[in-house]
């Protein structure tokens, strides 16, 4: 679908034939005239910051692998939270199970334990060991993908001062050229996006930027200073681009040979989105971070 392409509306009835698709918001009618649409896009022209290019599309509802926008239109959402949502809007189970948590309580902060961080990360990490990781392997949830990766940046650079013997603000990350992992600060100061890295600076040094692929180059860009390298296991925002075989297991030795962490960025590719755990797996590699 085209960003200018606006979909055919579908009639009432059509729509109240789809299998588990909710229920219209109150006071909108099917198949209408695109009015709500442009009142909805204008509101958010008005006072909305523009961060971003949306599709010309306005969601009201969803279910499973459906939405439902302003005009009752439906589309199959192939967008998918780019790839957040692995099981469809609405899931049973899931809003089960955050229902009965804000029954219960809704939040503590880290100022307290509570009875659900603790089961929580054990499983997250015995389905890390599954793939490989060791058997006492620790979890830090975030909320973003970007707040992990700045926290494993962070981990990597203290254990580069601590325990490798870095001088102090001397440590530096090795990254991939076409890479995201995200809009903050630091990561954008190694992005080769322009958009996402024009007119951020100053930028936060300590980052090497290597082509995707080139074990050669890896090497080359290694020195005593280097605490990490940081990877997509497959490039997402660049377009989907799955390294050369062998890639990641040369990445593993490099580090493993040179004294330096593999930071892998499973964001968009972790949790089964490949067939896999994790998309390392295909590769038979255990990075020192997911």
């Amino acid at each position: 679908m085209s960003r200018n392409h606006t979909p055919e509306a579908v009639p009432a009835s059509e729509v109240a034939r789809i299998p588990g698709l909710p229920p219209l918001p109150p006071g909108v009618e099917p198949a209408g005239d695109g009015t709500a649409t442009k009142e909805a896009i204008a509101l958010d022209e008005r006072v909305t910051a523009h961060n971003y290019h949306p599709l010309p599309v306005v969601v009201a509802e969803a279910d499973g692998a459906w939405v439902v926008d302003v005009e009752g239109r439906r589309f199959l959402d192939c967008l998918a939270g780019y790839s957040a949502l692995n099981f469809g809007h609405r899931h049973p189970a899931l809003l089960s199970a955050v229902r009965q948590q804000l029954d219960r309580l809704t939040l503590t902060s880290r100022a307290f334990h509570n009875d659900q961080l603790g089961p929580f990360c054990a499983e997250l990490a015995a389905l890390a060991a599954r793939a490989g990781m060791p058997s006492d392997a620790m979890v830090l949830p975030m909320n973003t993908g970007a707040e992990a990766v700045e926290t494993a940046i962070k981990v990597a650079r203290k254990w580069g001062y601590q325990v490798k013997g870095v001088p102090s603000g001397a440590a530096n990350i090795i990254v991939a050229e076409n890479n995201f992992h995200g809009r903050t600060t630091t990561i954008v100061s190694f992005s080769t996006d322009p958009v996402a890295r024009d007119d951020y600076g100053p930028y936060t040094p300590g980052f090497t930027i290597v082509p995707y692929g080139d074990l050669e180059a890896l090497t080359a860009a290694i020195d005593q200073n280097t605490v990490a390298v940081l990877l997509e296991p497959i490039q997402g925002e660049a377009g989907v681009l799955v390294p050369p075989e062998g890639y990641l297991a040369g990445v593993r030795r490099i580090c493993d040979e040179q004294r330096v962490l593999f930071l892998a960025d499973e964001i968009q590719s972790g949790l089964g989105r490949t067939g896999e755990t994790f998309a390392c797996q295909h590769d038979s590699v255990v990075p020192d971070m997911f």
